[in-house]
């Protein structure tokens, strides 16, 4: 969330403004009727409007933000069916943390907790913890909490009353969650570089940074820079061998923000999830591909062990005791509602045919893209429903940021940014697959970048100049 610093400065004009900025219409009944002045944007008005004139006039302001179906630069889920929206509309008044209140909604919840427990293969789906959270950004936080509370535990003979300070490795590609809960959290960030043409966390790398203070190991089911899955498998095997020499126990927490929806169902044969013991804790968003609207995630401890019970919580629930575990307190419930709704209309076979359809949109753009000539695709859309892809070593005309900027002209918003140390060479641009973008909507993508490329392909050379400030990517 973006800090904001009050009012811009007033203008001279501003009150003559004022008078011009309203539809005459937007008055209650007659367009001569008094709704001659707008009201104040930086300060309370001194009176009240009627609830349609109000309505308008943020519903107006709100038309020049972009359209989020023709977003293609986030995860996050943009279109559900309107039996969902309704039952949203039902259940956003109800408080979520109120579980004896509405106990149905907790009851709700828990299913979904279980069914996630089974999904992603808990040694027994009825001893795994978790908990919902308003996105992979809380949950991940509340992995990171148990992790290093765990390792705070086993080290209680010399932290924190020595100068120790925990680490916690992963990626260079990591979500910037994890960065901010190193910083909130006091916890060393020990990060693996991209080398060459790998993007993403290398196990060895990895195990070779761990030490004594180190309270697990983050692997990511989906980078975002690229839509690859890294190899939290051979992770736990670098681990497994690290722990026979060393006699150091590392456990691993899989950010499945995105993944976590997808490989289940499509990718079966790929063993990531609670099937390796190493692995303590999983999250991810059920509003990315897990379907449902903004914003509810998932968090989840293979067994009551991996989550220390002095950092739950408990509240009562139907006369009896329920254990929590968030950083939130008061949040609706209608996304929980629409999670279980989601499970409930799609099971298994309807998440592997949306799923699928994604990919296979995702796979059949990037062989588009690539056949134009101008571009060369680092991904493929194959893992996570995502690809990426940049230009090709003989284009000098425009570069990637180029391409994002006319793209937006179109309303397509496809972002375009540098990757992290050592690759800070590598600009690229990346598109997401959702459901709801349809194999139609892509052919229109595809469309308007033809048509671009002859211009872009006249310039003298790229336009951009301050790419920092041109990136559209924000995880």
């Amino acid at each position: 969330m973006p800090l904001h610093h009050g009012p811009h400065p007033p203008r001279d004009d501003d009150r003559d403004r004022r008078r011009l900025a309203v539809n005459p219409f937007y008055a209650t009944a007659d367009p001569l009727g008094g709704m001659t002045e707008a009201p104040p944007t930086h300060r309370m008005p001194a009176t009240p409007l009627p609830p349609q004139t109000a309505y308008r006039l943020v519903h107006d302001e709100l038309m020049l933000d972009g359209n989020a179906r023709l977003n293609l630069a986030t995860f996050v889920t943009t279109w559900m069916e309107p039996q969902a929206g309704v039952l949203m509309s039902e259940c956003r008044d109800k408080n979520m943390i109120d579980k004896d209140e509405y106990p149905r909604t907790a009851e709700l919840e828990r299913r979904c907790v279980a069914m996630l427990a089974d999904l992603w293969h808990a040694p027994d789906p009825s001893t795994a913890v978790g908990c919902s959270t308003t996105g992979s950004s809380e949950a991940c936080m509340l992995a990171g909490m148990a992790l290093k509370r765990r390792w705070a535990l086993r080290n209680a003979d010399r932290y924190p009353a020595n100068d120790v300070r925990p680490n916690l490795v992963m990626g260079v590609n990591v979500q910037v969650c994890w960065e901010k809960f190193c910083n909130f959290w006091e916890v060393e960030a020990r990060q693996v570089p991209m080398e060459g043409d790998r993007f993403h966390l290398d196990p060895q790398a990895a195990a070779e940074l761990c030490d004594e203070n180190t309270i697990g190991v983050v692997g990511i089911l989906g980078s975002t820079f690229d839509g690859s899955y890294e190899p939290v498998a051979d992770l736990c095997a670098a681990l497994d061998a690290l722990q026979e020499r060393t006699g150091l126990d590392i456990p691993v927490h899989v950010d499945g923000a995105s993944g976590g929806m997808v490989a289940p169902f499509l990718d079966e044969e790929l063993v990531w999830d609670f099937r390796l013991p190493r692995v303590a804790s999983i999250n991810t968003s059920g509003h990315k591909y897990g379907l449902v609207y903004p914003g509810v995630g998932w968090a989840l401890w293979r067994d009551a062990e991996a989550l220390p019970e002095e950092l739950v919580f408990r509240v009562n629930y139907l006369g009896g005791d329920m254990p929590t575990f968030a950083l939130n307190f008061s949040r609706p419930g209608a996304q929980v509602a629409a999670q279980y709704y989601t499970f409930l209309r799609l099971g298994r076979e309807g998440y592997r045919a949306v799923q699928q359809s994604a990919r296979d949109i995702a796979g059949s753009l990037a062989a588009r893209v690539s056949a134009l000539g101008d571009f060369r695709l680092l991904t493929r859309g194959d893992q996570l429903p995502v690809f990426a892809f940049t230009t090709a070593d003989d284009v000098t005309a425009y570069d990637v940021f180029d391409v994002s900027r006319r793209l937006r002209e179109g309303g397509w918003l496809v972002p375009a940014y540098t990757f992290p140390p050592h690759r800070e060479d590598l600009s690229v641009l990346r598109v997401v697959c959702r459901n709801g973008f349809s194999a139609d909507m892509a052919d229109l993508l595809l469309a308007d970048l033809e048509r671009l490329l002859p211009e872009l392909r006249r310039q003298p050379g790229p336009v951009t100049r301050d790419k920092g400030a041109a990136t559209g990517f924000h995880h």
